[in-house]
């Protein structure tokens, strides 16, 4: 009697067939990795072996480390700039010798200051291929325009306005006779919306959208790309450093963390630093080399959305 089973023959072409359709899927799936993850590697038929250099001003903390943390997993060097000189040193030493990161003190709101930081990524480094402007502060809320304090708002600008543009003027300068480069310049959904931070806070974000656009247009002919990040509140000390010391607490983060999950519009995931500094990494490879002069949302389709009416609620 003749088994109403598979033929061993049948059984042995069909596993055949399988190997042969798995191959190309590997193949394409280690190609798509070696595409991704090396960003800022030279390619190994590179006759000049080197690596992209990148300077992070704010990268001490917060958002700043995990952009300069990225920049090193993928194989840039990095200058980490801050005003924070323990924590910036720190970094670098967790991250390795000084051939791959190195730390400049650097106060944004002084032009000597920004400028030292370029020549000195330049000079330890040889090049610079990206200027990534991160340094920023909120300042306190105060939702009376009436007493609200202008040092507060002076002090804001001078940051995250000043610092910006300093950082795009010297950035500018050894990147135009080279012809290439990104300038990123760190954001917010304060720059598309009105009525979710304090008044010099979305000024100065505004500002920082309008200098990336109008920067984009003049360096273009010198292919330098500039665009900007706006991401939504993210959970790092910035958000309680209005606060007193004392009041700095777990408490007032986890505070900070429902109030911001509740009012976000994507729901089921918390937006991290590290999802910013992939938005910022993407940008400052060649994977984004004919984006400029745009203003990368990542914020959950929170600007794109206006649930004052709950009409999906």
């Amino acid at each position: 009697m003749k088994s109403r089973g598979v033929s061993a023959d049948a059984r042995a072409s069909w596993m055949i067939s399988m190997i042969r359709s798995v191959g190309p899927l590997l193949h394409r799936a280690k190609t798509l990795h070696q595409s991704i993850l090396p960003l800022f590697l030279p390619a190994p038929s590179d006759p000049h072996p080197g690596r992209k250099v990148a300077l992070v001003t704010g990268g001490a903390s917060g958002i700043g480390e995990s952009i300069v943390r990225l920049f090193h997993e993928h194989g840039a060097k990095v200058c980490v700039a801050d005003i924070q000189d323990d924590a910036g040193q720190h970094l670098c030493n967790t991250l390795g010798d000084d051939t791959y990161v190195s730390f400049c003190h650097c106060d944004v709101t002084l032009e000597d200051d920004v400028s030292r930081a370029v020549d000195f990524t330049v000079d330890k480094f040889g090049t610079l291929d990206i200027m990534v402007n991160n340094a920023g502060l909120s300042g306190p809320p105060c939702p009376d325009i009436r007493n609200f304090d202008i040092s507060v708002f002076e002090k804001v600008f001078d940051v995250n306005v000043k610092g910006v543009f300093l950082g795009m003027k010297h950035a500018a300068r050894i990147m135009i006779p080279v012809k290439k480069g990104s300038i990123i310049s760190l954001c917010s959904v304060s720059s598309a919306l009105g009525g979710i931070g304090p008044h010099a806070y979305t000024g100065s974000k505004h500002a920082v959208l309008g200098l990336t656009k109008n920067v984009a247009a003049e360096l273009g002919k010198h292919g330098i790309r500039v665009n900007c990040v706006s991401p939504y509140a993210v959970a790092t000390s910035l958000a309680t450093a209005h606060l007193p010391e004392v009041e700095r607490t777990e408490d007032a983060m986890a505070g900070f963390r429902d109030f911001v999950g509740r009012n976000a519009n994507l729901q089921g995931v918390e937006l991290t630093a590290n999802d910013v500094a992939n938005a910022v990494v993407f940008l400052a490879s060649d994977e984004a080399r004919y984006i400029s002069g745009s203003n990368l949302m990542v914020d959950g389709g929170f600007t794109s959305a206006n649930h004052s009416l709950q009409v999906f609620r």
